[in-house]
């Protein structure tokens, strides 16, 4: 069995900061890319940032030079840095990861419960 666990939303102030991090458990023989997800508009969950084993990241425009996504391979976790956070921030987070329990299966996205993050207007 396979966990993503994530911690540290909340409610903060338009221009604060909040540290998003997610610890994945379990069976777990290889840990390939992960990356942090919010529902957004009419419930499409949408790529916030995303990190590959040789910490290659990516980023949402919306989120580029305010958030930054780093991960511990040896620990099996990952955080979101998010600075000078905005209303429009405001949404549930997912922490994602393609996970393989078996050398010899195939590689699975597995998926957190979410945490909220909300920044009043």
């Amino acid at each position: 069995q396979v966990q993503l666990g994530e911690s540290g939303g909340g409610t903060v102030q338009r221009g604060g900061s909040l540290r998003l991090s997610c610890a994945a458990s379990g069976r777990i023989q290889l840990l390939w890319d992960m990356g942090w997800y919010r529902q957004g508009l009419n419930n499409a969950r949408e790529k916030v940032a995303s990190i590959s084993t040789d910490g290659i990241t990516d980023y949402a425009d919306s989120v580029r030079c305010r958030f930054t996504i780093s991960r511990d391979n040896a620990k099996k976790t990952m955080d979101l840095q998010m600075n000078d956070l905005k209303p429009e921030d405001t949404d549930v987070y997912y922490c994602g990861a393609e996970i393989q329990i078996s050398r010899w299966l195939p590689s699975k996205q597995y998926w957190g419960q979410g945490t909220q993050v909300t920044v009043p207007s």
